[in-house]
């Protein structure tokens, strides 16, 4: 039945499929046929991997519209809006233009069961071809090969990094999850690599399909040097191409990198002032991200990190341990995510973990963190929920103590609209 606006619609999506997820291109590429969605004339890029890939594609969207182009950027979950994952020329898509277009896959599909995801996908790659945009920037949801993105065939593939999540489809180990992610490789079209690690699996399907490679440590990469940093790469004439006089930056510096050399394998280039402003430029919200909020008069540092898996984790406390600081945890998880790896790397860093259960059905229940974290000798305490465990923290721990918020989107999002009525208070005040 027809629905008027943008929650009604979302909530019919996640009724209409028997489950969440169902991997496979049939039912999606049928339905795209019928809408006349169609491989673009424009830049393709495809960005798929564990972990890095919102840093990246918002990256390779600050170049892109840097250099005049008109771009089109599809990622996914969102943390406050849905609106988020489809973004025409550095704005989400309105809420009108999703449900019209939402109507429309609704009338193409007739007989055929979509996925919230794949109706999402759908949606947004007709919206970027509704616009005629010059690029498309296309974050795969979940793997590669059977991924809904994976119908339009990209001019540059981007792999951030091969981990395990998702393993009950990706599989178990990290063969199988680079299987899965060289799905989104076309012959003879440019790899940007990220993963210094190639499983077998990866490598043969690069070889196999004649694929041209730039790999992160070898043909790309960065350094630094006091307090500025360089990244140095190929450029768009096969020439070897540096940027010095980066800035220090809040997104990971290997997926900034990886961004710049596959706008570089597009054929395209800016001047050196130009990209390092476009680097400089990249946000993404919630990764890496610090804030800071005024509590009982004092300022009080934060940071938010929707990092959820082993990979993520290790990269969280590789950046903590290398600013030496008072920490408490604010921390919630998915039952379906890896607890033991992703606290593993994290233990002996925090002073205390505030643990709390999220706003959705798949969360891992409190006592169950609360157990692992103490017998690791870990101090926890649990909260009813992640604005009310932020909210303790910050009444019972010292001003010099920064607060970490990660585990989930869900984590991260929750904190957020907690800080956003504080501040509006504030404002009000």
């Amino acid at each position: 039945m027809p629905t008027a606006d943008l929650a009604g619609w979302l909530a019919r999506l996640e009724k209409l499929h028997p489950t969440d997820i169902e991997m496979g291109l049939d039912r999606v590429a049928e339905v795209a046929r019928r809408m006349g969605i169609r491989q673009p004339d424009s830049r393709v890029f495809t960005v798929t991997g564990t972990n890095g890939k919102g840093s990246t594609c918002a990256a390779l969207d600050s170049l892109l519209r840097r250099s005049g182009l008109r771009t089109g950027v599809y990622t996914s979950p969102h943390l406050l809006t849905y609106n988020e994952r489809v973004s025409i020329d550095g704005q989400p898509a309105s809420d009108h233009q999703l449900c019209d277009t939402f109507a429309a896959i609704d009338l193409a599909r007739a007989e055929i069961s979509l996925t919230y995801f794949e109706f999402g996908t759908l949606a947004a790659l007709y919206l970027f071809q509704l616009a005629d945009l010059d690029a498309w920037v296309l974050e795969v949801g979940l793997g590669g090969r059977l991924d809904a993105v994976n119908i339009i065939d990209p001019d540059v593939a981007v792999v951030t990094s091969i981990g395990l999540d998702h393993q009950e489809y990706l599989g178990n180990t990290r063969d199988s999850v680079g299987f899965e992610k060289a799905g989104i490789l076309r012959a003879g079209k440019p790899l940007v690599c990220s993963e210094t690690d190639l499983p077998p699996s990866f490598v043969s399907a690069v070889a196999r399909l004649q694929v041209p490679v730039k790999q992160r440590n070898s043909n790309y990469g960065w350094d630094s040097s006091g307090n500025s940093w360089a990244i140095w790469g190929v450029g768009p004439q096969s020439t070897p191409r540096r940027i010095d006089g980066l800035r220090p930056v809040h997104l990971p510096r290997d997926n900034l990198c990886s961004a710049l050399q596959a706008f570089w394998a597009a054929g395209l280039d800016l001047p050196d002032n130009l990209v390092i402003e476009s680097l400089e430029a990249a946000r993404v919200v919630g990764r890496l991200e610090q804030r800071t909020i005024s509590w009982h008069g004092q300022p009080r540092r934060l940071l938010l990190d929707v990092g959820h898996n082993p990979h993520a984790a290790h990269f969280l406390a590789e950046q903590l341990r290398s600013r030496p600081l008072d920490r408490h945890a604010v921390f919630g998880l998915l039952a379906d995510k890896n607890l033991a790896g992703v606290v593993h790397p994290l233990l002996g860093v925090f002073d205390g973990w505030a643990v709390a259960p999220l706003d959705s059905p798949r969360t891992r229940p409190n006592l169950e963190l609360v157990t692992h974290l103490t017998a690791l000798s870990e101090r926890a305490e649990a909260f009813g929920s992640i604005p009310t465990a932020l909210e303790q923290v910050l009444e019972n721990t010292p001003a010099s103590t920064e607060i970490v918020i990660f585990g989930s989107f869900f984590s991260v999002s929750a904190a957020i609209l907690w800080l956003d009525q504080q501040t509006r208070e504030v404002s009000n005040g």
